[in-house]
């Protein structure tokens, strides 16, 4: 059959085959046209919005930080003295009492240097008495009339230098003792070593600046967090402010704090300008640990039962050719509810605002209200007129 239709083609002529051409273009043009109304229509037959209903409910408004637990009072504890540490009597997470030992340095050079100070005081103590007993004797001989004024000024002299000379070397000797006392490192507070920088045989030099040895934390029970909040929101931190935060450490766990201080020294990097909020936390149970990180949210705004509307109402713009109805006083705040196919806008005035509610403290709305709060993808938007082009 296939033989005779090959046969029949080659027989037409080509007019005949030009119109069958065409017939054939005809109708798959005419195909996709159907299919394409059957699209259209099933189209304006599916809802073109999607909506939200006004309802009631919390809203939290609060600004967002990240910051780093440490503890409130943070002592490094020094020396003042260079020399080798012979001895350790504190490590890490050990508790301590002001005063008690840490650790010693080799005592050797500040003994030696002590008692040749102690030497010269008392050669010192030697000469002054020396002086003393002959300015007494000058005295005497200067009341008969065997010595000279001059000799007796000197005898005055001499005794002045070695009493100058006994307190400088009292001097020195209370500058070695203190040398030597400071050859064994105490503790200043009470509280927890968080950092030990130092070994046994290590030397250490004061030279220029105090090596800092150990790092005591007061008390660890109750802590800070140091936020960097942004500028364009520090004007709504207030102090007393409840914070919630959590930790890496514990990704289920919300603690919770108060804003404690605003410092007023602010961090500039790459012109961006951010200010420190200190952040006080209790740790009574003792699992925040210093220099974790806390991903921070500090409530600024609390309406309980408050009547709300989804963001996304108000992010919703209508697209070029929507049928709006106009309104008068119109708002910065603009909502749409949806009414026979058409758009009706609603100016509102707005309080605080969530991730994803906000406050409405007036407008044409009430609970229950169905707000447009985006468009369904490609529903009624393929408008026009079906055109075939054959050539």
């Amino acid at each position: 059959m296939s033989f005779v239709m090959f046969e029949s083609a080659r027989s037409m002529t080509p007019l005949s085959r030009k119109r069958l051409a065409i017939l054939v273009l005809l109708a798959a043009a005419i195909a996709a046209g159907g299919y394409s109304w059957r699209r259209h229509t099933a189209a304006d037959a599916a809802p073109r919005y999607q909506t939200e209903t006004v309802s009631r409910g919390d809203i939290t408004q609060t600004v967002a930080a990240n910051g780093t637990l440490n503890p409130v009072v943070l002592v490094n504890v020094g020396t003042q003295v260079s020399g080798t540490v012979s001895k350790l009597y504190a490590d890490f997470n050990d508790r301590v009492k002001p005063g008690q030992v840490l650790a010693r340095l080799d005592p050797a050079l500040f003994l030696a240097q002590l008692r040749q100070s102690q030497a010269s005081l008392a050669s010192a103590r030697a000469n002054f008495i020396l002086a003393r007993t002959k300015a007494r004797r000058s005295r005497q001989l200067f009341s008969k009339g065997f010595v000279s004024a001059n000799d007796m000024d000197q005898a005055k002299e001499t005794l002045a230098a070695a009493r100058a000379q006994v307190a400088l070397s009292q001097a020195q000797v209370g500058r070695d003792r203190t040398n030597l006392d400071y050859s064994i490192i105490r503790s200043p507070i009470s509280g927890v070593v968080v950092a030990r920088n130092i070994d046994i045989g290590q030397t250490v030099a004061a030279s220029f600046q105090t090596p800092t040895l150990f790092q005591i934390a007061k008390d660890l029970r109750v802590m800070q967090i140091d936020t960097s909040v942004a500028e364009a929101d520090i004007g709504q931190i207030r102090v007393g402010q409840p914070v919630r935060f959590t930790v890496d450490a514990y990704p289920n766990a919300r603690f919770h704090g108060k804003v404690r201080q605003i410092r007023l020294n602010p961090t500039i990097q790459q012109n961006v300008v951010t200010y420190n909020v200190v952040v006080a936390v209790d740790n009574a149970k003792g699992r925040l640990m210093p220099g974790m990180t806390a991903h921070v949210r500090i409530i600024i705004k609390h309406k309980p039962h408050a009547l709300r509307v989804p963001n996304a109402a108000l992010r919703f713009k209508p697209a070029p050719g929507d049928h709006v109805q106009p309104a008068k006083n119109m708002g910065a705040d603009i909502v749409y509810r949806l009414r026979d196919r058409r758009l009706i806008p609603v100016p509102l005035k707005t309080g605080a605002r969530s991730s994803r509610y906000t406050e409405m403290l007036s407008g044409n709305l009430k609970e229950g209200d169905r707000l447009v709060t985006r468009e369904r993808g490609g529903g009624g938007r393929t408008g026009g007129k079906f055109r075939i082009r054959l050539f």
